[in-house]
C-alpha cells in the first residue's frame, strides 16, 4: 500500500508540470499587454519598455517558460501580483481557508443525498421513492449561480433575515452553502439509489435474508457498504470539482476565496495571480483524488485483496 501511495505522489510531478505549461501557454497567448494594464494607456513608452524588461515580457516564449518553471518547481515561488506587488503564494494561503471552509461545508451537506438514496431504493416505486427522484432531479438541474441569485433575492432582499454578501458569523455562510450543496445532494441521491438497487438484488443479499437477518441489518451491514463503493468516487470528484466550481458562488457572495481572487485577476489581466490560482486548485484536486483512491482501496475488498496478493507474490519471489 505504501508503494502505491508513493507512486501516486510521484505522478503528481508530471501532472503539475503539464498543468503549469498549459496554463502558462494560455496566458502567453491571451491578447493584451500586461505592462499597459499595469501602467495605463497614457504611460510613457520608455516606462512601458522598462516594465516589460523587469517582468521578462520582452523575452521569447521558451525563455519565459523556462524561467517560470524554475521559479515554481525549484524555488516554490508563484511570483508577484502585477497590480499589488504582493506575493501570489501569500495571497493564496490567506484565501485558501475560505475556499476550503465553503467546500467542506458543501460536501458535508451533500452527504444528505446518501440516506435519501437509501430510502428511495428501499421504497422503490412508492411515494417516498418518487419524491426522492424528483428532489434529486431538481438538485442536478438547477444551475448553482441562478439558485444563488434567487436565494439572495428571497432571504436577503425580501425577507431580510440573512446577509447577501461578505464573511463573518455563521449566518454569512448559509446562503452560499445552500446554493452549492443542492447539486451534490441530488447527484449523491441518484448514485446511491442506483447502487443500492443493484446491490439489493444480488445473490448474497438474498442469502442474508434467507438466514433470518433483520431487514435493517441486511441493508446497513451488507448492502450499504458495497453500494458506497462508487459513491465514494463521486464524493471525491465532487469535492475536487467544488474547488474550482465555487468560483461563481464566491463572486456572487463576495467571499474572499481563491475563486473570487482568480476572477478579479482575470479581469485585471494579472497573469501571475491567474496562473498561481490554477496551480493551487490543480494541486488540491490531485491530492483529493489520491485520498479518494486510498479510501476506495480501503473500502473495496477486491482492491484490498489485489494489494495483498501482489505483496505476497513479491515476497515469494524474494524468498526464491
Amino acid at each position: 500500500m505504501w508503494k502505491y501511495i508513493i507512486r501516486r505522489l510521484l505522478l503528481l510531478i508530471p501532472v503539475m508540470l503539464g498543468v503549469t505549461i498549459v496554463v502558462f501557454s494560455i496566458m502567453y497567448l491571451v491578447p493584451g499587454d500586461p505592462a499597459v494594464a499595469i501602467l495605463g494607456t497614457e504611460a510613457e513608452p520608455e516606462a512601458l519598455e522598462a516594465l516589460r524588461i523587469k517582468l521578462n515580457l520582452d523575452k521569447p516564449y521558451l525563455v519565459r517558460l523556462g524561467i517560470y518553471l524554475y521559479q515554481v518547481f525549484l524555488r516554490f515561488d508563484l511570483g508577484e501580483s502585477y497590480l499589488t506587488g504582493n506575493g501570489v503564494m501569500q495571497d493564496l494561503m490567506m484565501r485558501f481557508p475560505y475556499t476550503l471552509t465553503l467546500d467542506l461545508a458543501c460536501i458535508f451537506i451533500s452527504l444528505l443525498g446518501i440516506p435519501l438514496g437509501v430510502y428511495a431504493a428501499t421504497h422503490q416505486n412508492k411515494t417516498g421513492d418518487y419524491i426522492a427522484i424528483v428532489t434529486s432531479l431538481i438538485g442536478v438541474s438547477i444551475p448553482g449561480f441562478w439558485l444563488a441569485l434567487m436565494l439572495v433575492l428571497l432571504f436577503a432582499n425580501t425577507l431580510r433575515i440573512l446577509p447577501a454578501y461578505g464573511v463573518g458569523g455563521f449566518q454569512f455562510w448559509i446562503l452560499p452553502i445552500l446554493a452549492s450543496s443542492l447539486f451534490g445532494i441530488g447527484m449523491l441521491a441518484r448514485q446511491t439509489r442506483s447502487s443500492m438497487l443493484e446491490v439489493i438484488n444480488s445473490d448474497y443479499i438474498v442469502m442474508a435474508r434467507s438466514k433470518g437477518l433483520s431487514e435493517r441489518k441486511v441493508i446497513y451491514k451488507h448492502a450499504l457498504p458495497n453500494a458506497l463503493i462508487p459513491v465514494i468516487t463521486i464524493i471525491g470528484t465532487s469535492f475536487g470539482a467544488l474547488l474550482g466550481g465555487n468560483v461563481l458562488t464566491e463572486t456572487i457572495f463576495t467571499i474572499p476565496g481563491i475563486g473570487n481572487y482568480m476572477v478579479k485577476a482575470v479581469n485585471n489581466r494579472d497573469y501571475p495571480c491567474v496562473q498561481g490560482s490554477v496551480l493551487m486548485l490543480s494541486l488540491a484536486f490531485s491530492i483529493i483524488m489520491i485520498i479518494t483512491d486510498l479510501a476506495l482501496a480501503y473500502t473495496d475488498p477486491r482492491i484490498k485483496a489485489q494489494f495483498i496478493h501482489v505483496e505476497k507474490k513479491r515476497g515469494g519471489n524474494h524468498d526464491q
